[in-house]
């Protein structure tokens, strides 16, 4: 029978004190870079979580107003009629495209008539292409302000990683450094070290992925708000080419 190999008692000592000694009481060890690296990861974390909650409460609201709005919009048979409900439905981006275009016919059809005093009052509007551009402007706004706050997504998504691997490669210059003043290494020596660099990874990634996964989630919904506002829009100009011009 092949005879086990012993194992020096104090390497089973320092084994045993390893395991019972907390990473996160280790990492309170860490000097002010650690320290710093760890509260900027999880800064950008907290960031991270309070954005994509607000916009995915934003987003709902939006997409469920914006299936009422356009009901009543269908349904209407005149375009005051679709005015007076937009302030219930506001957070749908279409409310703030139908106001643009409303405010730009509204304003057409009033300098059609000082134009032509001589004729009865008409509701014409001069260019359709003016009204088109108003509309592109307002998509573009609402667009904005539906997009606030995912550029730090995206940001947070690219840069923790390489943050976390900075306080990585920091950790273990420290658990050097603590080697090289020690004289040992033993695991007492470089277990600060090596738990803040394993904490701070550990953060990174932790900041990142959600962050990742929230901009990708908030991109695809974009998406589909600005399909929605571009048919919308061909929509309104539809109309209006039949009844203003």
């Amino acid at each position: 029978m092949q005879a086990l190999i012993p194992i020096p008692p104090l390497f089973l000592a320092q084994i045993e004190s390893a395991s019972r000694t907390n990473v996160l009481a280790l990492f309170a060890q860490s000097g002010p870079m650690g320290w710093f690296v760890a509260s900027v990861l999880v800064g950008l974390s907290l960031a991270s979580w309070a954005i994509m909650i607000a916009r995915f409460l934003q987003f709902q609201r939006a997409s469920s107003q914006t299936t009422s709005f356009l009901e009543v919009f269908r349904k209407s048979q005149r375009f005051s009629e679709v005015a007076s409900q937009g302030d219930r439905l506001q957070a749908s981006p279409l409310v703030g495209l139908f106001r643009a275009g409303y405010i730009e016919i509204d304003a057409q059809v009033k300098a059609y008539n000082e134009d032509h005093p001589e004729e009865q009052k008409s509701y014409k509007i001069k260019s359709l292409t003016a009204l088109e551009r108003s509309l592109q402007r307002a998509t573009n706004v609402e667009i904005a302000l539906l997009s606030r706050g995912t550029g730090l997504l995206a940001t947070t998504a690219a840069a923790s990683p390489f943050i976390g691997l900075f306080g990585t490669v920091w950790g273990i210059m420290v658990a050097f450094q603590d080697i090289g003043a020690s004289g040992s290494t033993s695991l007492v020596a470089v277990a600060p070290g090596i738990a803040e660099a394993l904490v701070n990874t550990a953060l990174g990634l932790a900041a990142a992925i959600p962050a990742l996964m929230g901009y990708n989630y908030f991109a695809r919904r974009l998406r589909d708000f600005r399909s929605q506002m571009t048919d919308f829009t061909l929509e309104f100009l539809n109309l209006s080419e039949r009844n203003f011009l």
